[in-house]
């Protein structure tokens, strides 16, 4: 259990896939299941690594060729959930390191996540990976939600946070844009899936290669947000 923290108006937003936790079993396998129920062809599960991020709507969109709001996406998203309910919670893991710096930054920061994972599977991934605690809140889709884009999500966990400063944390080009769109500075970590050469192309504000390295780089961009004012 993290340390009791002490009231703050700076807040720190964090994706989950990739940042907090690694899914790429988990969301792989329910994508070749969702994929094999629909009768289309599987793929190699380090070729749907890529995917991890965006909504699914947009994955399964490109998967299929076919529209985001098309019959056959609707489908695949349905087949996808279906497994993923249950697949989430047992293949997932908390990335090595998260646990401590989370346990550092809520000495100092609000901490919440900001997802593209419906909020529903979102919540009790968390909970079953002991994470829950460390966020005042979670931020994701509704389940009805088709394809809410990121900057959406970290606004909406904006409006409930209401903070002074704050910094978003993520492994996607879909983090950095959503960020920099609401007027956040972004932390790119290369943990996760998008790499550093993405990171750098969606203009990350900064980039760290461990978890160890997150109470400094987001200590930096905060105060750069003093300076800016």
């Amino acid at each position: 259990m993290q340390p009791m923290r002490r009231p703050a108006q700076d807040a720190v937003l964090f994706d989950l896939d990739g940042v907090l936790v690694d899914s790429r079993a988990a969301i792989s396998g329910c994508i070749n299941h969702a994929l094999a129920r629909n009768g289309l062809p599987e793929h190699a599960e380090a070729a749907l690594h890529r995917f991890i991020g965006p909504p699914l709507a947009l994955t399964f969109a490109e998967l299929t060729a076919r529209s985001p709001d098309s019959a056959l996406v609707v489908a695949c998203i349905s087949s996808y959930r279906e497994r993923y309910a249950e697949a989430s919670l047992h293949e997932t893991t908390v990335v090595p390191g998260i646990t401590d710096a989370l346990s550092a930054l809520g000495r100092h920061y609000r901490l919440a996540v900001a997802t593209s994972k419906a909020l529903a599977f979102a919540e009790p991934i968390l909970t079953a990976l002991e994470l829950r605690d460390f966020f005042d809140l979670v931020a994701g889709p509704s389940l009805s939600a088709h394809s809410e884009d990121k900057a959406a999500t970290i606004g909406a966990a904006l409006n409930m946070l209401d903070p002074d400063r704050a910094v978003m944390v993520g492994d996607r080009s879909f983090d950095i844009a959503g960020a920099h769109a609401r007027g956040l500075p972004a932390i790119g970590v290369t943990w996760g899936i998008g790499g550093s050469d993405e990171l750098t192309s969606a203009r990350a504000d900064a980039i760290i290669d461990a978890p160890a390295e997150l109470p400094a780089a987001i200590g930096m961009l905060m105060q750069a947000q003093d300076f800016a004012a």
